[in-house]
């Protein structure tokens, strides 16, 4: 009797090394199993912001050492409180894994729970809003550079949440930049050319075309960011970046704005707002296209979002959450293309949820977004049905006025170097 329950006993404990090693696996799997940009994977996570903290339409970018943290924030639709852990992995100036292990870029915990929490109250649809600031007394960064930060669910099994790119950086450049008209024919009245200097007075770099590597971004977008550029020349402690023709953007024009502050009163916008089936249903007035106007200037927020709300008092856990019926007017269906929304709410993503449909009862493009109250700026995306880049031409039109607001980072890699430094990083206005 005791051999067997011995046997039994050694039974039950390869069982459960086998078990436990199965788990790690998976955690390491669930790990390595992600994309590199900004993506949500979970439907239940809505209206994730991450920017530099109190301001809203920052970039995330946070300055070595200094006083002002990043701060994320998101909405679980689960009416109960969920364990969310957090990590962040570094990564090059492209985005892949560096050679740093964890506690070369991090002091402190690799792994923490997001333990700042707040339910939701008087909004009819129920939710947990979570909050975190980045860096804390749990985690402080040690390194520049791009990093990932992954959130997982960590309630039954652990599940990856959402992805977000950040990047920490250590000063030590200046950068002068300059928005002109692109000499190329055809380009000069819908593109914005970006030409710029890096001056590094007493910080050394010897080769700055193999140790310099420049990113250049459009209110924040990475899907048509221009990066790995190198200097065009130099001259003393000074790189100079001005190719013509090279770092162009298309202009695009002001964004068009969603006001779902007012569910109670409606804005300038808004059509009809309905409860059906305890939610709120609102239809917005039908967009047109405004490819063959002219420029109108008025002031818009780049393709952001911020959460607001004119009916109660607290905006973060008092905002409804609603479905928005968006429609684009068009006599007919545009056989070449594939329309979507876009913006910062659709993570400047071309997402499934997002895709138009075409409905000719109404002459017009269809399609939802489900939204917390507040001010949002959206386009509509153009995406050749045989495949290319997004084109905003067909619907929006592009034009040389238009207000953007670009960011340049400098990544600098000294030969023998392991990973790229983040050496600076400036955002600016087209209109500078």
């Amino acid at each position: 009797m005791i051999k067997a329950i011995r046997t039994m006993s050694c039974k039950i404990k390869r069982i459960l090394s086998i078990m436990t090693f199965i788990l790690l696996l998976l955690r390491v799997q669930a790990q390595d199993n992600y994309v590199n940009y900004n993506y949500t994977y979970l439907d239940n996570i809505k209206t994730v912001q991450f920017h530099v903290e109190g301001l809203v339409l920052s970039q995330p970018i946070y300055y070595l050492n200094s006083g002002s943290p990043l701060e994320l924030a998101f909405d679980d639709l689960n009416p109960d409180y969920r364990e969310y852990v957090y990590t962040v992995i570094h990564c090059n100036a492209d985005w892949t894994p560096s050679n740093l292990v964890t506690s070369e870029y991090l002091n402190g915990f690799e792994e923490e729970i997001i333990e700042n929490y707040e339910y939701s109250f008087k909004a009819k649809t129920i939710y947990t809003h979570y909050n975190l600031l980045l860096p804390n007394e749990d985690m402080q960064f040690t390194k520049s550079g791009n990093y990932l930060l992954l959130v997982y669910d960590n309630e039954e099994g652990k599940r990856l949440a959402f992805v977000r790119r950040f990047m920490v950086v250590e000063p030590r450049v200046n950068i002068l930049p300059d928005v002109v008209r692109p000499a190329m024919v055809g380009k000069s009245d819908t593109h914005q050319e970006i030409d710029f200097s890096v001056t590094h007075k007493g910080f050394d770099i010897r080769s700055p075309r193999t140790e310099l590597s420049v990113t250049v971004l459009q209110n924040g977008r990475w899907d048509n960011a221009i990066q790995g550029l190198k200097p065009l020349f130099s001259r003393a402690e000074e790189q100079v970046f001005d190719y013509q023709n090279k770092v162009i953007f298309p202009a695009g024009k002001e964004f068009r704005y969603l006001d779902l502050r007012s569910l109670r009163y409606g804005t300038e916008n808004i059509a009809q707002v309905e409860f059906i089936n305890d939610r709120y249903e609102v239809t917005l007035y039908t967009d047109e296209k405004r490819s063959r106007g002219g420029y109108l200037e008025f002031e818009d927020i780049n393709g952001n979002f911020v959460i607001d709300n004119f009916d109660d008092r607290d905006a973060v856990l008092e905002s409804e959450y609603a479905s928005v019926l968006f429609s684009l007017a068009s006599p007919a269906e545009m056989y070449d293309y594939d329309i979507y929304l876009f913006g910062a709410f659709t993570e400047w993503l071309l997402k499934p949820e997002f895709k138009m449909v075409y409905n000719p009862a109404v002459n017009a493009y269809v399609g939802k977004a489900y939204l917390k109250q507040g001010y949002y700026n959206y386009m509509y995306a153009a995406v050749p049905k045989n495949g290319g880049e997004i084109d905003f031409e067909p619907v929006e039109g592009n034009w040389y006025e238009a207000r953007n607001d670009y960011t340049i980072l400098v990544y600098y890699r000294p030969f023998g170097g392991r990973y790229d430094r983040l050496i600076g990083a400036l955002t600016f206005s087209s209109r500078i």
